[in-house]
């Protein structure tokens, strides 16, 4: 099978639109039609396209979206290639004001077989869940904290305000006990208010007994681990890090991890104009957010809790090393940054871009140590 065939998909719900590209810029792009989306499906149009095309290699392409990686994975196990792309990185012409089914599965052809498409990682259906699960944790705390503001809202305009010096504590708890108000129908919806709060919190919190007793089972739990020997990085951190970004050993340098999570500056600048501006924020902004929070922790002086002192017990200490370099080094940058005036928001992003490095250097450790003997002998 010397010649090659790509096929572009674009997926929808129900359906999905067909077009193939023959080997070749010669090669006349055909649209193959619609097929349903259902399973099984893109197996059986797999053996039709090789039944046309026998001497042929196929090769398939569509845009991750919400439909998730189940095509891949049965175009795979039915012995093919596919490859899933990133959307973002998808040239586009900005004339181009036409937009179809066919038109879009044509592009893709087009795009797979000129070699300018970028695919994702694709994970296992183990890491997938662990995902799912940690993605519905964040879900839970969302709308807990919007239970919350509901609360405040409909207090605030009913002029009670907490006089305390923090919210949600036992105090703020029993100081909401003491509201009377003067309809029945307020005090039923305040109460109604307050139960939203109570199962968001259980919700939250069951979410998080599971996580703790899903990730000692998952094959990334060596790298959660070590990621705890850092400051600021605790289990559902470095469960939530590892799950949105997979195997840190796939990035070639930590400039590529932190472009890949938007961390990095952007640029648009042309002729004798050079003109920087703020992050790119491109990539997975949950594992950016949660680097943020956590580089806030390297505002106070190094030092190793007895938090942080657990979670190192049993790691390999080159391991330990680094989490203790990346505290020293990253306290000293926030100092340097902050004294020359600039904003806190501004020293957090640089410090938790930085702090990217040492979490690709802890990866690389990890990968090191899970890798076969001989491997490692080279």
């Amino acid at each position: 099978m010397d010649k090659v065939v790509f096929v572009g998909l674009d997926v929808h719900k129900a359906t999905i639109a067909v077009a193939i590209a023959p080997e070749g810029r010669s090669g006349e792009i055909r649209y193959y039609g619609s097929v349903p989306h259902s399973p099984g499906s893109m197996a059986d149009l797999a053996r039709k396209l090789a039944g046309k095309h026998p001497d042929c290699h196929l090769t398939f392409c569509y845009e991750a979206g919400s439909c998730g990686y189940g095509l891949a994975r049965e175009l795979t196990d039915a012995g093919h290639e596919c490859l899933v792309v990133a959307p973002s990185l998808i040239p586009s012409r900005p004339g181009d004001h036409i937009k179809t089914d066919k038109r879009d599965a044509t592009t893709l052809a087009k795009m797979h077989r000129a070699g300018e498409l970028t695919s994702v990682w694709i994970p296992d259906t183990r890491h997938e869940a662990v995902r799912d699960l940690v993605r519905a944790r964040e879900t839970a705390m969302y709308w807990h904290n919007k239970a919350r503001q509901a609360l405040s809202s409909f207090l605030l305009r009913q002029g009670f305000r907490y006089n305390g010096t923090k919210a949600w504590t036992v105090a703020y708890w029993r100081w909401l006990a003491t509201i009377e108000l003067e309809h029945p129908a307020q005090q039923i919806a305040m109460q109604e208010y307050i139960l939203a709060i109570r199962e968001a919190e259980a919700r939250h919190d069951r979410l998080i007994q599971r996580i703790e007793a899903a990730v000692p089972n998952w094959s990334m739990a060596p790298l959660v681990a070590a990621l705890q020997a850092m400051r600021g990085i605790a289990l559902i951190t470095a469960a939530t890090i590892v799950a949105e970004v997979g195997d840190l050993s796939r990035f070639e340098s930590p400039r590529r991890l932190m472009a890949y999570l938007g961390l990095v500056p952007a640029e648009y600048s042309s002729g004798t104009k050079i003109r920087r501006r703020g992050i790119t924020k491109a990539g997975n902004a949950r594992v950016r957010r949660l680097l943020v929070e956590s580089a806030w922790t390297y505002c106070r002086a190094p030092r190793v809790s007895q938090s942080i002192q657990r979670r190192q017990e049993g790691l390999d200490l080159d391991i330990v090393k680094t989490a203790w370099k990346a505290q020293l080094r990253l306290h000293d940058r926030y100092r340097r940054l902050a004294t020359t005036g600039k904003p806190k928001n501004v020293v957090i992003t640089a410090v938790a871009r930085e702090m990217v490095g040492f979490i690709w250097a802890i990866g690389q450790r990890v990968a090191v140590q899970n890798a076969p003997s001989e491997r490692r002998a080279a």
